[in-house]
């Protein structure tokens, strides 16, 4: 896997995936940014939140499911000194669907936690508390 990151001025940087897919990055204003892209740590955060809720439909479509949607609200803390890692983050999943069984959305949020989401798993081994929380909502 491999990238790239350009420097656009101010504090600003457009990365490229080796996919192909570009997002530009940007500090805050009282950095030198102008706000034009998220921040480098907020891209960190999506990207456990993408790997995740990835890792979570795939099993759910596995065990058959009737997953009309899946919404994961992320919130994360920082350390207040320099570096100002994760200290903890927490996934909340939103899955919504026809008849779906508590026990199978369990399963596969604590499957990806545990198993298959590689940014969770190490950002974890780096110290990151991680938790994770579910909800299930019937489709109307």
């Amino acid at each position: 896997m491999k990238a790239t990151v350009d420097w656009t001025g101010n504090a600003s940087f457009r990365v490229t995936s080796g996919s192909g897919h570009a997002v530009q990055l940007d500090g805050p204003p009282d950095h030198g940014g102008e706000n034009l892209g998220p921040r480098p740590m907020e891209m960190i955060l999506m990207g456990l939140g993408g790997c995740s809720s990835f890792d979570v439909m795939s099993i759910l479509k596995k065990s058959r499911q009737d997953v009309t949607a899946c919404h994961t609200e992320l919130e994360a803390q920082r350390a207040d000194a320099v570096p100002s890692v994760f200290t903890h983050v927490h996934l909340h999943f939103v899955v919504t669907g026809r008849n779906l069984k508590e026990n199978q959305v369990k399963r596969a949020v604590s499957l990806s936690a545990e198993k298959y989401c590689s940014a969770s798993i190490m950002l974890g081994k780096g110290g990151v508390d991680i938790t994770h929380s579910h909800e299930i909502r019937d489709a109307e």
